[in-house]
């Protein structure tokens, strides 16, 4: 337990000495505490927006799917990530940053007030996007407690679930609250090598302890041999085709979007968009393969993530540590940009939307963000001390609702037919969507399809026909407004 916690107290220690370093930067303006000033390098740009993407639900949710599912997890979330988001960085993302540059954006609903001139769509978008991004953030709070947990002993005195998660809260708190954006990006990269890092470390030594990946697939008992089989027939299609969709998600993400507007140039995108794909594959494979030899000595059911037990049952103090941290690595990249996006989002959209646009000073806004950031943590960190989710499960219908609003979006920055009627038509149409196919689910307990198809088909379906039958019954925007989003037509 000591070499647990005493490798976790170096980890978070550098964490806050990096966002504090950070720090010494900030210039006091509101845009330099929400996107840094839009000043990020490419590779800086890379790490965090790869950091903030992957959560406990990759490192921890992915392991324990492919415990039970074999390697076609990876065939159904990480070869379609590796696949679909950076495509969407190359076509959403430039284009977020180019419009966000031009007009100052700091948000996405901001983007969306302008776009459509409609306060009804902005207000709408506000909840729904604070809405999913809530549970999002919840499955990484309540992952971080349970790991530490499992790793200091579970019931043999280890920590509480409760004290692990308090503590990464507060200490997320402590350089998001004071650094914003810069301290945020800078802590990430940091986070995202460390635990990119021990992926590659646990599976090599896991793997060395069963005489090689070879002996490791053969020792599987013959009755759980399905475990290294991609699946066949057209219900394994229907999925597979499902969880290509799932990525789509990136591109709506507040937190996401918000780390794009801080890029320097256009320019700066290639880096990410190229070594998108290997650092998918870098996280992922370890992630599933563990998952899938866990069966040798941890037949489902488990209680507890099975690279927790891996970890204890095959590594020593100090990897059980490193386990721990590279965990609150991969959970607080995301967790402190989910949070800061929130923030920026209330601060910008709400608090100086609505009667304070001329009377909230640089200061003032950047005191609102970090008081929206503390309340925030305060709640998500209440609520994680609640739910029973399983964090594979929470995380995908999490992803579907931001999936499914993949349409509205893109008919924004594309579409010049598409009018605020249709955007509301797609956002209440996959809201609805999302809340009935959750209902009948038995609030998101277990894998749940219809006709072999997992929700996010329909929600996507849903908007995309809501957004063009809303867009072309009502009249096309005007044509100045539409000159300030499409450059060709200037």
């Amino acid at each position: 337990m000591s070499s647990v916690l005493g490798v976790v107290l170096v980890y978070l220690l550098a964490v806050l000495f990096i966002g504090r370093a950070a720090e010494r930067l900030f210039s006091g303006t509101s845009e330099d505490y929400f996107v840094a000033s839009r000043s990020i390098g490419s590779f800086v740009l890379l790490m965090t927006v790869f950091g903030t993407h992957m959560t406990a639900f990759t490192l921890l949710g992915a392991s324990s799917e492919a415990h039970l599912q074999g390697i076609v997890v990876f065939a159904l979330m990480g070869s379609s990530s590796a696949i679909v988001a950076p495509l969407v960085l190359y076509f959403v993302g430039t284009r977020s940053w180019w419009l966000g540059k031009r007009h100052g954006f700091l948000t996405q609903v901001q983007f969306f007030r302008e776009r459509y001139q409609s306060e009804a769509v902005a207000l709408v978008l506000f909840v729904v996007l604070i809405g999913l991004l809530l549970p999002y953030v919840l499955i990484g709070v309540k992952g971080a407690g349970d790991v530490l947990w499992a790793l200091t002993g579970a019931g043999n005195g280890g920590l509480p679930p409760w004290v692990g998660s308090l503590v990464m809260c507060g200490v997320i708190l402590l350089y998001v609250a004071h650094g914003g954006m810069r301290s945020t990006a800078w802590a990430n990269t940091f986070q995202t090598l460390f635990f990119m890092a021990f992926g590659a470390i646990a599976l090599f030594v896991v793997l060395d302890r069963y005489g090689g990946l070879g002996q490791a697939f053969a020792a599987l008992s013959p009755d759980r041999g399905e475990l290294l089989a991609i699946g066949k027939g057209p219900v394994e299609l229907r999925r597979m085709v499902s969880y290509l969709l799932i990525p789509l998600s990136v591109g709506v993400f507040p937190h996401v979007f918000s780390h794009w507007l801080t890029a320097k140039s256009a320019r700066t995108f290639r880096i990410a968009i190229t070594l998108y794909p290997l650092c998918i594959t870098i996280v992922w494979v370890p992630s599933v393969v563990l998952g899938v030899v866990g069966n040798i000595d941890f037949p489902p059911p488990l209680e507890g993530p099975v690279l927790v037990h891996l970890i204890l049952r095959h590594a020593s103090g100090l990897l059980a540590g490193l386990l721990a941290a590279g965990v609150l690595a991969a959970i607080m990249s995301s967790v402190d940009s989910q949070t800061l996006a929130a923030g920026t989002l209330f601060t910008q959209d709400i608090v100086r939307h609505f009667g304070f646009h001329d009377r909230l000073s640089e200061s003032k806004q950047v005191l609102v963000g970090r008081i929206f950031v503390t309340l925030f943590l305060v709640v998500v960190f209440v609520l994680s001390q609640i739910t029973t989710r399983s964090i594979f499960n929470v995380g995908t219908w999490s992803l579907s609702g931001f999936a499914g609003l993949f349409p509205v979006l893109l008919a924004a920055l594309f579409w010049k037919r598409s009018t605020a009627a249709g955007a509301l038509a797609g956002i209440f149409t996959v809201t609805i969507l999302w809340i009935t196919f959750f209902w009948r689910s038995t609030a998101g307990q277990g894998e749940y399809t219809v006709f072999g198809f997992l929700p996010v088909v329909y929600l996507l379906l849903g908007s995309t026909t809501a957004v063009v039958i809303g867009s072309l019954v009502t009249a096309p925007p005007r044509e100045d407004v539409l000159r300030k989003f499409f450059p060709e037509l200037r």
